[in-house]
């Protein structure tokens, strides 16, 4: 680990073997500090002698900071070789900023911790939230009193708060209430305009079994609003209050009653127009996408009419959250509905081009990660640069949850040519990681079956086979049941990979194919079985012969040419042929190429042969299909060497 510092106390640095960093005096921890606040944002040189000498800076200062700025770089880096430039605390345009990882200051740590909580189970949320109270040791900034660190101590603060409050909601979601009340208690008594703590105060008491502590812990509540602040009680400690008067508290029944007690609760509290509806139902969505096929269109229509909704209350940044705050992960590249897709994205570009360039960066990184995603499989360059860009603002702000949609507009944006797998790999291995830090469920999940896809494509199973069983921990765990459609696709897909005899492997594939029906995901349904047998046909060098009635859906060009030829109806197929367009840019761009080399070599077509063989080249280290997770048409090599040898007959 390379230095860390801390601002949660005193501020303070430790070097890799966790002994103090001796920073100098106290100029040399201010600047340290101050940019430290600014989170890898540059300070400045101006800014920076404003907030040192706030009052009335000396006629050196500037040169006075160049030399704390040195002096520190001495000590943070003192390995670093004369006149290599310093990679920690660096100079840019007009100032400095500390490009330290994230996880090596507490502050930040402390609050990405916080932000992950928010979407965890409270066992995770509980034990997260423990170990980042705990470092904790002191006021923020405590030996700063400029107004800069006043600032940055009061912001800290109220995250504190928050995860105090966050720490008691899961120890109440874990029959736990008897040990949130010390804390809770004395979080009130410091903090009294807390309503939230309050609120949770009480109902642990009830819970507890201590229902006459309850009750006095909403009247000293209502007594010190009144007396302190002149404030009445908010709606919330109202209605517990009458609850438990009525001896019908909030303590939960089961699920079904928790979930009609709260929606009884919302639909009382927010008028029907209000702004917080169409946002909650963005939330409400989100998890309506993952339960299941019905669920899932749901999700889809809804989404539509929720982004027409706040477009039409003229509310640029309101429309934004509701477009950005769909942040349901994806894993297939052919979308479910193109022209809905489509308007999506210009409704994105719409609301980016209402803010402006002043939008918050986490909102334009939202918005541009829904493009790249929503722009699956176009090939548009714009999505490509606009997932780019995203993934880089989710850097810098450190936002892990941001992160994890701008990787996955990153992967969908990752089939610019043939033989990219193990790009793909990394962005999985990127989620994957990053949402095991973070507690993302349904990220880990898509993580893993980006690896099933990538490994899959390398020719590594034993890989594959690992994450997809870890998807499937993930998904039993998490009540994520479209996952096993993937992970089942891939086990009939692997029956194939290992050499199964054809009757075997086409039986695993019609299995499989029985989850597929109305699954609630057209783009994955249609016409993907019948690919998934004509890929297998042409590896076993097997005629395409299917009824006349099948149903290729979106495939149809790229089979055409090779069921023509099995009906002996070659010119027809040789049409069809210098009909078929380049394949699309997603998953099976590389499957899509094979057949159409396939067929160009029955055909004698040199022109379409040396098109097919120039896509497929980057790719034949890689196994056509398989990284689809689902079907595949072996190894791109063998289709490489038959056309490669098409043309050296042909021009002999």
């Amino acid at each position: 680990m390379p230095v860390s510092f801390g601002v949660l106390g005193p501020v303070t640095a430790w070097d890799d073997a966790g002994e103090p960093v001796d920073l100098k005096g106290p100029r040399h921890r201010a600047v340290l500090a101050r940019l430290i606040a600014a989170r890898g944002r540059v300070v400045p040189v101006g800014q920076l002698v404003d907030d040192l000498w706030a009052d009335d800076p000396p006629a050196g200062a500037l040169s006075a900071v160049r030399t704390f700025v040195a002096a520190l770089r001495r000590r943070l880096e003192p390995d670093r070789p004369p006149r290599e430039p310093a990679r920690l605390l660096v100079t840019e345009g007009p100032g400095y900023a500390l490009r330290a990882d994230p996880r090596t200051v507490d502050a930040w740590r402390f609050e990405d911790t916080v932000t992950a909580t928010a979407e965890t189970l409270p066992r995770p949320t509980l034990d997260g939230l423990d170990e980042a109270l705990g470092w904790w040791r002191g006021p923020a900034y405590a030996d700063f009193d400029q107004p800069w660190a006043h600032a940055e101590r009061t912001r800290l603060d109220q995250v504190r708060l928050t995860a105090v409050e966050r720490r008691a909601e899961a120890l109440l979601a874990l029959d736990r209430a008897a040990d949130a009340v010390p804390d809770l208690d004395a979080h009130v008594a410091a903090h009294p305009w807390r309503e939230d703590g309050w609120a949770l105060l009480a109902q642990a008491l009830h819970r507890a079994g201590r229902q006459a502590d309850a009750l006095a812990v909403l009247r000293r509540a209502r007594e010190l609003l009144r007396d302190r602040l002149g404030l009445d009680p908010g709606a919330r400690l109202r209605r517990l209050e009458t609850d438990l008067l009525r001896q019908a508290g909030p303590e939960p029944t089961g699920p079904a009653r928790v979930w009609a007690d709260t929606a009884a609760a919302y639909a009382r509290s927010v008028v029907p127009g209000a702004r917080a509806r169409l946002e909650s139902t963005v939330g409400m969505l989100r998890s309506l996408a993952v339960t299941g096929p019905g669920g899932l269109e749901a999700a889809r229509d809804q989404r539509e009419a929720a982004i027409a909704a706040a477009e039409q209350l003229g509310d640029p940044d309101l429309t934004a959250r509701v477009i950005g705050g769909y942040d349901v992960p994806a894993i297939w590249t052919r979308s479910d509905d193109p022209a809905q897709a489509a308007r999506v994205v210009a409704a994105a570009e719409r609301a980016l081009a209402g803010l402006g360039p002043q939008a918050p960066e986490v909102t334009r990184a939202r918005l541009l990660a829904t493009v790249a995603i929503e722009s699956r499989g176009t090939g548009s360059a714009r999505a490509g640069a606009a997932a780019r860009e995203a993934a880089a603002i989710a850097r810098r702000l450190a936002d892990p949850a941001l992160l994890a949609q701008a990787l996955n507009g990153v992967f969908m944006q990752t089939f610019g040519r043939a033989g990219l797998a193990a790009q793909r790999d990394a962005v999985g291995a990127e989620l994957v990681a990053l949402a095991a830090r973070h507690g993302l469920a349904t990220v880990e999940i898509l993580g893993h079956l980006i690896r099933v896809q990538a490994r899959g494509a390398l020719a590594d199973l034993a890989a594959a086979d690992a994450h997809a069983e870890a998807a499937d921990r993930l998904a039993a765990r998490h009540e994520s049941p479209l996952v096993a459609l993937f992970t089942g696709g891939y086990r009939a897909m692997r029956v194939a990979a290992t050499g199964a005899a054809y009757p075997d492997a086409e039986a695993a594939y019609r299995s499989w194919a029985v989850r597929l029906a109305g699954c609630g995901m057209p783009g994955v349904e249609r016409g993907l079985l019948p690919l998934a047998l004509l890929c297998l046909r042409v590896w076993h060098d097997r005629p395409a012969a299917f009824p006349d009635d099948t149903d290729w859906g979106p495939y149809a060009p790229w089979a055409r040419p090779l069921v023509l030829l099995a009906a002996d109806r070659r010119r027809e197929a040789g049409a069809a042929l210098r009909r078929t367009p380049a394949p699309p840019h997603d998953l099976l761009l590389e499957a899509l190429w094979c057949l159409t080399g396939r067929a160009a070599v029955a055909l004698d077509d040199r022109d379409v042969m040396r098109r097919a063989r120039a896509a497929l080249a980057p790719a034949a280290h890689e196994v056509a299909g398989a990284g689809s997770g689902l079907l595949t048409v072996g190894p791109v090599s063998a289709h490489l060497d038959r056309l490669t040898a098409a043309l050296v007959e042909r021009s002999g």
